[in-house]
């Protein structure tokens, strides 16, 4: 199989300049993030706070991203951790996108994920929300199929009710800022919530143009719960504390957020 490397392969012919939006008045705020196979804590935490989920699903597919495998922590220890992969034929090489990778086998891959979870939480007094969460994942054959809604299973498991948009629909100019952007405006969003990564390279001055402004988005450093935002699913923080206890904590992040893009 080949191998890739991150890469923005963009797959719109839109013009250079700012394109009209379609006609979404969503609002609020929006988060913009590849599919990744049951999300790290800190970007499951991003998504919730946003009204709505723009799954960049168009830009190349990269091996040593979250699109097919997962980081699962032990129960008791998460510091034992093991990765969760599932094996992806990019049947047109390095440029493939994220939504034309395939699994090479679904039902195998499935049936490695139901095993190793319940190797993993199958000891949880919560294993029944992450069940439910196993239960709601797609039977597609496409990699960001089954990414994307094993996240969108955990938000619903812990009460998230926004929107979710995938930006191959959406005409967007070619510019890693300006795509961004355009696929912001184009939800009707009012600001674009970016994690620590994106702030890293993100230029806002596309996003002034639309009247966009670019929210900050950080995770607690002083929780025991946060710890492992950034490297493990967030599955070990359902199993370990529950989907009541773990809603509470993304709401209390998400009511932070929204009271600084008004403030």
């Amino acid at each position: 199989m080949t191998h890739t490397s991150a890469s923005w392969a963009l797959a719109s012919t839109a013009a250079s300049s700012v394109p009209d939006p379609p006609a979404d008045t969503s609002g609020g705020l929006c988060a913009i993030h590849q599919p990744n196979l049951f999300p790290r804590l800190s970007t499951l935490a991003k998504l919730f706070s946003a009204d709505c989920w723009i799954v960049l699903d168009d830009v190349q597919f990269a091996r040593r991203d979250y699109q097919h495998r997962a980081r699962l922590a032990a129960l008791d220890d998460p510091s034992r951790q093991q990765w969760l992969t599932l094996p992806t034929h990019l049947p047109h090489g390095r440029p493939t996108r994220i939504n034309q990778a395939r699994l090479v086998d679904p039902r195998r891959s499935r049936r490695t994920i139901q095993l190793l979870l319940r190797q993993y939480y199958g000891r949880s007094r919560y294993w029944g929300a992450v069940a439910e969460v196993l239960d709601a994942l797609d039977n597609s054959d496409r990699v960001a199929d089954l990414a994307r809604t094993s996240t969108t299973a955990l938000l619903s498991a812990l009460g998230w009710s926004g929107k979710v948009r995938e930006s191959s629909e959406v005409p967007t100019r070619q510019g890693r800022s300006e795509r961004l952007a355009d696929l912001a405006a184009a939800t009707g969003s009012t600001h674009y919530l970016c994690g620590t990564g994106g702030l890293r390279y993100l230029d806002a001055g596309p996003f002034d143009t639309h009247g966009i402004p670019v929210l900050p988005f950080h995770t607690p450093v002083d929780d025991p719960l946060w710890r492992w935002a950034h490297r493990c699913s967030s599955l070990w923080a359902l199993s370990k504390i529950g989907p009541d206890a773990l809603a509470d904590q993304l709401a209390a992040q998400r009511e932070a957020h929204h009271h600084g893009a008004h403030a």
